[in-house]
């Protein structure tokens, strides 16, 4: 039997989410994050792209206004309420300076505990090849994490104003292949759902499915794969990088 997986840490009072694209969270871990925002703590989310690409029935430039007003609705309806986009265009993120420095800053604005990303591993798992986007931020958020809190690295943003910021104690990956930690969300697996269906305008185009008929489906299947690992409940998995 696969070892059991251990509670996320609770020892936070910040989170910020780092991202790709509009949906990658709500397909992630937007249930884990209402839990989160039930119990007090502050949850803020950087969206890298604003998901332009992602509809190929709708032009970039008619998209992109549509995705970004999902996702701040999408948020809203896990309690989340900051939510910024840097623009970058999607489908053709590239993991390098310029992104690591964004993401740096970012970090140190928000001065989070806890920060969190997608999968940014080469697999789902077997057979099932990441896409490009994900492995470049999810690996950006990574290293960005260690630029933040070195005053040497991007020494521009301290003349900008932000102070390093070395108080990230872990980084939670979500959907990884391999979790190590998880989220009860037995109680906010109805507000994922309310999350994920938001995207109205992109579930639309993957499927003739209703959009809460697939964001449900899709989220029970999901939040059940790794229930035998946590006690038989609904759970929202991470693979956890920081202090044990």
């Amino acid at each position: 039997m696969a070892d059991e997986l251990k509670p996320m840490p609770q020892d936070w009072r910040r989170a910020l989410a780092i991202v790709a694209h509009p949906d990658d969270l709500e397909y992630g871990c937007s249930a884990a994050v209402a839990a989160w925002t039930a119990s007090g703590r502050e949850v803020s989310y950087l969206l890298v792209t604003r998901g332009e690409a992602g509809i190929d029935g709708v032009a970039p430039a008619d998209a992109a206004p549509l995705r970004e007003s999902e996702q701040i609705a999408s948020a809203a309806a896990v309690g989340v309420h900051s939510v910024e986009f840097l623009g970058y265009r999607d489908g053709v993120v590239e993991h390098g300076l310029p992104l690591r420095q964004d993401l740096a800053r970012a970090i140190r604005a928000h001065r989070p505990g806890l920060v969190i990303t997608l999968n940014h591993h080469d697999y789902w798992g077997p057979g099932s090849w990441n896409s490009a986007d994900h492995r470049a931020v999810g690996r950006a958020v990574l290293d960005a994490v260690a630029d933040a809190a070195n005053r040497w690295i991007f020494p521009e943003l301290l003349v900008q104003g932000y102070e390093p910021w070395s108080g990230v104690r872990w980084i939670g990956i979500a959907a990884a292949p391999n979790p190590t930690h998880a989220v009860d969300v037995t109680a906010t697996l109805d507000r994922g759902v309310a999350s994920l269906s938001a995207h109205r305008t992109y579930l639309e185009a993957l499927s003739d499915e209703p959009s809460e008929q697939h964001a449900r489906s899709f989220l029970e299947s999901a939040t059940s794969e790794h229930a035998n690992r946590f006690g038989g409940r609904a759970c929202v998995t991470f693979e956890l990088i920081g202090e044990e």
